[in-house]
């Protein structure tokens, strides 16, 4: 079957996951803001500070349930975005800035995991921490400035965490949700442009009996 018979309604289930995805990251981030009200970057406060969240502030856990439910679901809905919009043949065109926002989007849902599982500072936390400093270090050319940057000395520490918050409040957070705002307005004017449909009769598959 022609795929452009499908491309109309891949067209609107793409901007249907564009507005989820957008809906995901603004969730994210509110609940993200109201989690930093508390939430201490030092490796002796980090994890009790997520304890006192949990335990202590009024509704604190439902608001992590939600920033945790948020930014896994960005991930799994910006891959099922992908493949959407890989099936619609979608990657021509004016459609190429829906395509790079989309990966870049979610790469950065990606970067915004890991970043939120070294934050709870957990001794799990620390350790996988210190294996992926190690795989970072190994990627040639640019792997010793990226785990600098990352620890902002020779050993993990507080200022680790520090430039992981940052790199995840700020850097991070304020990328995705640049990104998942072109994404949509990208879909959106997408999904209006009308359906091209083969002109040579020839060209559609003939029905199979």
């Amino acid at each position: 079957m022609n795929a452009l018979r499908y491309s109309s309604p891949l067209r609107k289930l793409a901007t249907i996951l564009a507005i989820v995805m957008f809906a995901l990251c603004l969730l994210a981030a509110i609940t993200g803001v109201a989690i930093a009200f508390y939430y201490t970057p030092s490796t002796t406060n980090a994890y009790s500070s997520i304890e006192y969240i949990n335990n202590q502030v009024t509704n604190g856990w439902l608001i992590r349930s939600l920033h945790n439910i948020a930014g896994n679901g960005l991930i799994a809905v910006s891959l099922v975005q992908i493949v959407v919009m890989f099936l619609g043949r979608q990657i021509i065109g004016g459609w190429i800035v829906g395509w790079v926002s989309g990966i870049l989007l979610t790469l950065s849902a990606i970067g915004l995991g890991w970043t939120a599982m070294n934050l709870e500072w957990s001794q799990l936390g620390y350790w996988r921490l210190n294996i992926e400093l190690s795989i970072i270090e190994s990627v040639p050319l640019i792997g010793q400035f990226l785990r600098q940057l990352l620890l902002g000395g020779d050993a993990i520490g507080t200022i680790s965490l520090q430039h992981l918050f940052t790199i995840h409040s700020y850097l991070l957070s304020a990328v995705a949700l640049g990104l998942s705002s072109i994404h949509l307005v990208a879909t959106f004017i997408h999904s209006l442009e009308p359906v091209e449909l083969p002109s040579n009769p020839s060209n559609i598959d003939p029905p199979s009996f």
